[in-house]
């Protein structure tokens, strides 16, 4: 049993819901809006992975634009910069997922932190925008490593950052080759399964399973914190 006293989240996904950008594609482009957010994301992810594997980082900001431009393309859609520019301004002002501010609140009393593949400046203005400043105790972004998740190198920056130790962690992603990452490296994991889907076949398993951050309040209430 571990006592968790360090609660770090992943930000995408699980914090912020991504897919709030529809309403300005849509406004852009009238019967697109959802198309464009589903390929947007998925390349987004993509190019994570691929630079991290070929050695060529690029910032988030640049590799959301890249996936952007990518999307509109294959569309043909407009990809000028003026239009990037009026749909990449929407990941400063996501929309926290309902359950998140009801559930900061609840876990007040424990250290939370955020670990994400966004920039300083994309983290801490949709952190501002959503009001969750006041609840974390760092903002921790993988722009540090130059690489990006589910390098193992990254969830150490948990550690380094918060002075905390990896037994008294719980990481939080609904990302599941986010939270295999998190377990592989040797945390506690919560895999937040907002998407009602299978965890990735890699060899790990989360420590618990929910459908919202409300539910996993309520469990280490029930628990005591300790996993």
């Amino acid at each position: 049993m571990r006592a968790i006293k360090t609660i770090v989240f992943d930000a995408y996904g699980t914090l912020f819901d991504v897919h709030s950008v529809i309403a300005a594609a849509e406004r852009l482009f009238p019967g697109q809006g959802r198309k464009i957010s589903e390929i947007w994301r998925q390349k987004q992810l993509e190019y994570t992975w691929l630079r991290s594997l070929m050695g060529r980082y690029k910032d988030f900001w640049k590799v959301t634009d890249d996936s952007l431009l990518y999307t509109l393309e294959t569309l043909n859609l407009p990809s000028d910069e003026q239009v990037r520019s009026l749909l990449l301004r929407e990941y400063l002002v996501l929309n926290p997922f309902p359950d998140v501010p009801a559930a900061f609140n609840q876990l007040k009393d424990y250290k939370l932190a955020i670990l994400s593949n966004g920039t300083p400046y994309m983290l801490h203005s949709v952190v501002s925008h959503t009001g969750l400043s006041p609840y974390l105790s760092g903002v921790i972004s993988v722009d540090q490593l130059k690489i990006y998740k589910p390098f193992p190198g990254v969830y150490q920056l948990a550690l380094t950052n918060l002075n905390v130790r990896k037994e008294e962690v719980l990481f939080v992603s609904a990302n599941s080759f986010d939270a295999a990452g998190g377990k592989s490296f040797g945390f506690t994991v919560c895999w937040v399964n907002r998407l009602h889907t299978h965890f990735d076949e890699l060899d790990v398993t989360p420590d618990l399973v929910v459908n919202n951050l409300e539910q996993l309040a309520n469990l280490l209430a029930g628990s005591g914190g300790r996993y």
